[in-house]
């Protein structure tokens, strides 16, 4: 692959997502709020309208027949407003509650969401349980966290290895990792950057994500809420490897199945290398596993009907807290 090609897939341009949505900020909303009933009523005529009501309803788990109120939610009209909301968070919110009446109430909490809020909020992340209808997902900070690549390189002919390269200060699980795996044979373990809470001996150069494609095994472990590289490695010819997920997102990673999405290692990481040996001997069980995975990521690629499930995530937020009919 070329370095444009690999520019172009490996990161998205930060500085022409915020020309595109500042555009979108500039568009008067009365144009897509006349046109929302017509946009809503066309998608249930698709083939595919199950599908997509299957999908809002995973994100909003409010429940329908109890409308949870309004009390501690503020009007659209006060988006800008709002401190606290960085410009990712605010232009992906942005992007659709555009098409809806600025008397229309709702919370969001931005940033790495692990608890569940006490009012119905609008979140980028939530844990994987039962209780969570309050935490209700959009694809925010997707700028960030929504990338996929190009991979050529075929799964039998990556390094028999793994690769961990992610942040690991203020994240002890992580840490546990490295401490673990650092110098192993089995794993290219390290971090960038500095840090007086680890050894400096742990720091090795930055490599882009293309480069972690040499290897047969790309570790995604849980941050603050989610392994931001999951989607990407997904994408890829590499396996996926880390312990079930306990928090979710747009990705809907508590569908993901372990071992048929991804490879599943225990959450203390003791089996790493066992689970590593048994895909290097079974090639063609990691080849159906990376098959698996690109069916999963194509669901995400269709934008218009992306569209058009978080407009009726909305819808349903608004109707849910007994706002709309």
């Amino acid at each position: 692959m070329n370095r444009l090609n690999r520019i172009f897939y490996n990161k998205r341009i930060k500085f022409l997502w915020f020309l595109t949505s500042f555009a979108r900020y500039m568009t008067p909303k009365v144009f897509l709020q006349s046109r929302l009933e017509r946009v809503l009523a066309r998608a249930q005529r698709r083939p595919d309208w199950d599908y997509i009501s299957r999908r809002a309803d995973y994100y909003n788990r409010l429940d329908p027949q109890n409308p949870a109120g309004i009390d501690g939610l503020w009007p659209l009209a006060q988006h800008r407003l709002r401190k606290g909301i960085r410009s990712a968070y605010f232009f992906d919110t942005y992007e659709y509650t555009r098409w809806f009446d600025n008397r229309l109430r709702w919370n969001t909490v931005p940033g790495d969401v692990t608890q569940v809020p006490e009012i119905p909020s609008i979140v980028k992340s939530r844990p994987i349980r039962d209780d969570n209808a309050n935490s209700v997902l959009l694809n925010l900070d997707k700028v960030r966290h929504f990338i996929f690549l190009k991979d050529d390189i075929p799964f039998r002919e990556k390094e028999n290895r793994a690769i961990f390269r992610l942040a690991v200060r203020k994240r002890p699980h992580r840490v546990r990792f490295m401490q673990m795996y650092f110098g192993s044979a089995c794993c290219d373990a390290g971090v960038s950057g500095p840090d007086p809470s680890y050894p400096d001996e742990w720091v090795k150069p930055h490599i882009s994500m293309y480069d972690h494609l040499k290897y047969k095994f790309i570790l995604a472990i849980e941050g603050f809420d989610v392994a931001t590289n999951l989607k990407w490695i997904m994408s890829s010819n590499s396996l996926a490897v880390m312990p079930r997920p306990t928090y979710e997102t747009w990705f809907m990673e508590g569908t993901l199945v372990p071992n048929y999405h991804y490879v599943e290692i225990k959450p203390d990481y003791s089996d790493l290398e066992e689970r590593m040996r048994y895909y290097i001997e079974h090639p063609e069980e990691a080849e159906a596993i990376i098959a698996h995975a690109h069916e999963y990521i194509a669901q995400f690629r269709d934008r218009k009907r992306e569209r058009i499930i978080s407009l009726l995530v909305l819808q349903r937020y608004f109707e849910r807290t007994g706002q709309m009919a």
